[in-house]
């Protein structure tokens, strides 16, 4: 079996990777670095060539030709060399026969547990999404308690606001729902200090990139003085950064993203790297429901998973028969590959708008971090 052909799929605001072999048996592949799609893609055209004729069953040795091909890195590199890894994985599991976990030494469980996105703009609205997610039957939840205009508050607003909405998520979950607090990476080290002191009050699961992914030594400087969890990482591109986190003692949780940070091969490595510090592992997983049914496969094959977060798009519709989320859990599909079938027909009718570059602005006109 050989690679005949591989096709960047280019849609709205999602990029795919069609691997197909001269057998007929095709794999599909999530790219996530969203922020520049159209660079990627192109690096997926780019790689075309030099893929066709390769043998498919060898996706990690793939994945190193590729990477030490050059000295060039990055998202756009990395995030096409992924997808095309878990294209290639699920060709894999559909010529064996068998899901990719069992490829990947087996499922640890049976179903995975679900962290429902509920990133309302308003402690009203965030109330609501949680209310309905409680509802639904999911356990854990992920809020983001600084909305778009907070570069235009004080240090006093910022931290009374935020720890403001966690309580009353808290007030309204009880004590048998994680609330996950995701910052996207809106502070600096010294207020994210003091609002991670603040709520240590909440119990929450995790506070997820406070700071830009700029300096490993900042992250690890905040982890040291909080008794919060920290999460961090989906904005890495490698193995080897999430090494020095983890020696930095800067991360208790990974954001893994199989779609960014070497597909199957690297990832199932990077993760046994956080099992020896008893790190745990909840995937980046906000592009979604083929990276969804990835990461599905990649929570059932290792120990160490925590949760992996979730929201339904309207054109989930992409693939025929979307994974279905039953009580906060996803059960573990026993259909080869990665467990999903792509729809192009539907695909093709979310054309890709190049985004524009909104950037937050602080009251003085300097830019703010978002």
């Amino acid at each position: 079996m050989q690679i005949a052909d591989v096709t960047p799929i280019l849609t709205r605001d999602w990029l795919h990777v069609k691997v197909t072999t001269d057998t007929g048996i095709t794999g599909i592949g999530p790219a996530t670095f969203h922020s520049q799609l159209a660079a990627t893609a192109e690096t997926v055209r780019q790689f075309r060539e030099s893929l066709v004729g390769r043998d498919p069953l060898r996706p990690d040795h793939i994945w190193q030709t590729f990477f030490r091909a050059s000295s060039f890195r990055g998202a756009a590199i990395n995030a096409a060399l992924s997808a095309i890894d878990v294209a290639l994985w699920d060709i894999a599991g559909k010529h064996y026969g068998v899901p990719v976990h069992a490829l990947l030494g087996g499922r640890h469980r049976d179903k995975v547990r679900m962290c429902a996105l509920t990133l309302g703009g308003s402690i009203d609205e965030t109330i609501d999404l949680v209310k309905t997610a409680v509802a639904e039957g999911h356990t854990a939840v992920k809020i983001d308690p600084l909305p778009s205009d907070f570069p235009m508050w004080t240090h006093s607003r910022l931290i009374q606001e935020a720890v403001s909405q966690v309580g009353a998520v808290r007030e309204t979950v009880g004590p048998d729902v994680d609330i996950c607090v995701e910052l996207h990476r809106k502070m600096t080290p010294g207020p994210a200090v003091a609002l991670a002191q603040k709520l240590e009050q909440f119990d929450v699961l995790f506070i997820e990139d406070p700071i830009q992914p700029d300096s490993i030594q900042s992250m690890a400087e905040i982890a040291r003085q909080i008794n919060v969890p920290l999460a961090t990482g989906e904005r890495f591109n490698s193995l080897y950064e999430f090494r020095e986190i983890l020696e930095a003692g800067g991360a208790n949780d990974i954001k893994l993203d199989v779609g960014l940070q070497g597909g199957f091969s690297q990832c199932k490595k990077i993760a046994g790297l956080a099992e020896s510090y008893h790190a745990t592992v909840s995937p980046h997983n906000a592009r979604g429901p083929v990276l969804t049914a990835a990461h599905v496969q990649f929570a059932a094959a290792i120990p160490n998973f925590l949760v992996l977060e979730y929201r339904h798009e309207e054109h989930d519709n992409m693939v025929k028969e979307p994974l279905k989320v039953e009580d906060g859990y996803i059960t573990l599909p026993d259909t080869p590959g990665i467990g999903i079938e792509f729809d192009e027909e539907a695909a093709a009718k979310y054309p890709y708008v190049y985004p524009a570059v909104n950037t937050a602005t602080r009251p003085d006109g300097s830019v703010a971090y978002w």
